[in-house]
């Protein structure tokens, strides 16, 4: 780690990470403090769900199914012909 960078997160604009972060690969340990690399106050990320930056934890994607009338389908079929 450069010197730069370590007197960046030493300053006190980052944050420490959190329980949530654990696993991320966006940790970087710098003067025996742990902090994200990419944003200044990981508890703010993790507030509203899943930390967009999260490299170790993926969004649950659900599947819906629609139902579709067989019957207006038909007819927007024909229309585009």
């Amino acid at each position: 780690m450069q010197a730069s960078n370590a007197a960046k997160f030493s300053a006190g604009s980052f944050l420490p990470v959190i329980e949530q972060c654990n696993g991320c690969e966006r940790i970087v340990e710098v003067e025996g403090g742990r902090f994200c690399d990419t944003y200044m106050n990981p508890a703010a990320k993790w507030r509203l769900g899943i930390c967009n930056f999260a490299t170790h934890a993926k969004p649950e994607v659900k599947v819906v199914k629609i139902r579709v009338n067989p019957l207006k389908a038909a007819k927007r079929a024909s229309r585009r012909k």
